[in-house]
């Protein structure tokens, strides 16, 4: 196996889905404090979301809050409560083509840009026969870290 020739640098957000925003924001924003700082829909996607923060800084993690446009479209945003997890990379191109060639199977669609404006690709949650390796069930978000966050997990190293 290669040097692997870029670095997960932490958590950029988690994705909740669910049936309804309302309830959702019931608890993230009501009771547990978090701000909204923005929103996302996207027909394509079949989803509306509230872009929530916790933390700031290089350091501030996205918590959205996912609805359905249709329920009864794909993707489901709603069916797995935990949509995805979303990780900080340091150069997205290089993680996406070395970890293609290790195997691991990425979504359709490459890299594009994100809700938040981030470029990013998503790891396959299932694995197939040519690329065995997967999420395990789960969603993993690769996001490209602007130059603050590569920064400031450089300094924690």
């Amino acid at each position: 196996m290669s040097e692997k020739p870029f670095r997960i640098l932490g958590i950029q957000q988690i994705a909740i889905g669910g049936p309804s925003k309302a309830r959702l924001k019931d608890l993230w924003v009501d009771k547990l404090g978090l701000s909204v700082t923005g929103h996302f829909v996207s027909e394509r996607e079949n989803v509306d979301e509230d872009i929530c923060a916790l933390g700031s800084g290089p350091f501030k993690v996205e918590v959205d809050l996912m609805q359905p446009l249709d329920p009864d479209k794909k993707p489901a945003v709603h069916a797995t409560p935990l949509n995805h997890v979303g990780l900080w990379v340091d150069d997205l191109p290089q993680a996406m083509q070395w970890l293609t060639a290790q195997g691991v199977r990425f979504a359709p669609g490459g890299i594009r840009k994100g809700a938040a404006g981030y470029d990013i690709c998503f790891i396959h949650p299932k694995a197939s026969d040519d690329l065995p390796i997967a999420g395990e069930g789960v969603l993993i978000e690769l996001v490209q870290a602007p130059p603050d966050v590569i920064a400031a997990f450089s300094k924690l190293a």
